[in-house]
């Protein structure tokens, strides 16, 4: 639990050899069951198999049970919020004991339960990932740079152990964002700020798109209201000639598809997020509506090859702006995102979006690393699984080995601690390639800032380079006009 949501403690918790330990939902007394159980229950038996679920469902008694004296600042039982974050979970189709984690990542701190009781219930995995959840939250320290900078660290010995404690975390946060609202205004600003300094950041290079913008747009509704609110309106304003637009191009595109023989593919609209508008027009300098590409479709496909095929389609129908194809299948991002992007000069002469995918790369792009567990629970029945799950396993692997300075007490300063972070993980990064050297080429991502990730010679580790350096063992760093320091 947030420390800042700390809810008021009943002086009479009830101790864990007085509970009855129910063991199914319906037993539950009406008065601390959950708001929202129904939603989970169908959400797990979606994928999980009948052991599963009976787990799942009893780790939702024992919470219930624990917390059922306590309630949030709102007002609402508290049982309503790991309920909530584990709903988060299972819509990403997480894993049995990460959703039982979820149910439990407040017992152990707000409740006398002890991790030997977790343990002992529902297995050592479940107890690590609650213990793990609960060390990320149980700091005391003076100051917020300070406490960011022991968050952070702790975050990234964390996930250095079980990337999943860091998704537990990550869904936590998202809930308590929706309802961050009964905070007192300082403690909902310096929330909002550590959410979109860290979490959606974190969010991102994990990966996780769908919860990376909601945690922007939550965080851009308290640190910028007004803002806000005039980009809602705006955009509220404009939906229904923007809807109509969608339909008329989506049905050119599905006949133009059909043409040529596509089969089982979709075509989705989608519009942008308040919080990426709002940076389009601060970056370009322009007003709302200046603002044309507020749509985007989204095209997604059975295999490669068909994504290609589209893109002929798509620049068969409309002419593509210069400079803005990307091409992310050949070349994946950092955080193994996948997709094909286009901007054409669609139907009314304004820029379109397009992004084109497989059903495989949509799974990954919006459930990130978290779809690494989904591929190891499905099997390896399929080749195509067989290499997601590879590639799934590479991406854990080299993130691990990517953030192991992160994890340790190198550097002592908060603010430099931060400051370097911010800088070589949260940063953009581009991709530049260096001279042969010694009969090898090879290539690197360099992040915007400073950080190249590419592994040297010299010893395996990430080599800082400004963004106007060659990377490789003798590139020599240049002044910004390009001359040699």
């Amino acid at each position: 639990m947030d420390a800042a949501a700390r809810t008021a403690h009943d002086s009479t918790l009830q101790p864990f050899s007085e509970m009855e330990h129910y063991k199914h939902a319906d037993e539950l007394p009406p008065e601390i069951m959950a708001d929202s159980y129904d939603k989970l229950e169908r959400l797990c038996l979606k994928y999980m198999n009948e052991d599963d679920f009976s787990k799942v469902e009893q780790a939702y008694c024992f919470a219930a049970e624990k917390h059922c004296n306590q309630k949030r600042r709102s007002g609402e039982m508290y049982i309503n919020h790991p309920v909530e974050v584990a709903i988060i979970l299972a819509d990403l189709k997480m894993d049995c004991d990460v959703v039982c984690a979820a149910l439990l990542h407040d017992t152990v701190e707000d409740t006398e339960t002890s991790l030997a009781d977790v343990s002992g219930l529902f297995g050592d995995t479940v107890a690590e990932l609650v213990d793990g959840v609960t060390k990320l939250t149980n700091i005391e320290v003076d100051s917020m740079d300070e406490k960011q900078a022991l968050t952070l660290r702790k975050m990234f010995l964390a996930m250095s152990k079980d990337i999943r404690v860091i998704i537990v975390k990550l869904a936590d946060r998202l809930h308590n964002m929706r309802t961050l609202a009964a905070l007192r205004e300082d403690r909902r600003l310096f929330k909002a700020r550590e959410t979109m300094d860290v979490y959606a950041p974190l969010a991102d290079r994990l990966g996780m798109s769908s919860i990376k913008w909601e945690l922007e747009d939550l965080s851009f509704f308290y640190l910028e209201p007004d803002a806000y609110q005039r980009i809602a309106r705006m955009v509220a304003e404009s939906r229904e000639v923007r809807e109509r637009y969608l339909t008329e191009t989506i049905k050119t595109l599905t006949d133009e598809l059909n043409r040529i023989g596509l089969e089982d593919f979709q075509i989705n609209g989608r519009s942008k997020h308040y919080w990426s508008i709002y940076q389009k027009m601060k970056r370009k300098g322009k007003e709302f509506s200046e603002i044309y590409d507020l749509v985007a479709l989204r095209v997604i496909t059975h295999s490669v090859r068909d994504c290609y095929s589209t893109l002929g389609a798509v620049h068969t129908l409309w002419h593509p702006m210069p400079g803005r194809f990307k091409d992310y299948i050949a070349m994946p991002k950092v955080n193994n995102y996948q997709s094909l992007h286009t901007t054409v000069i669609g139907p009314t002469a304004r820029p379109l979006e397009i992004q084109i995918r497989t059903y495989e790369m949509h799974e990954q792009a919006e459930y990130g690393i978290a779809a690494h567990w989904l591929y190891k629970k499905s099997g390896g029945s399929s080749a195509s699984k067989t290499n997601d799950a590879q590639r799934l396993d590479d991406q854990i692997n080299w993130l691990k080995h990517s953030l192991d300075w992160a994890a340790s007490d190198e550097i002592t300063d908060a603010k430099e601690y931060l400051h370097s972070l911010k800088v070589d993980l949260f940063d953009q990064e581009i991709f530049c390639l260096h001279a042969q050297r010694r009969g090898h080429g090879a290539s690197c991502r360099l992040h915007a800032a400073r950080l190249c990730l590419c592994r040297s010679h010299r010893g395996g580790k990430p080599l800082r380079r400004r963004q106007n350096q060659r990377c490789g063992g003798s590139a020599h760093a240049r002044d910004q006009d390009g001359r040699p320091r």
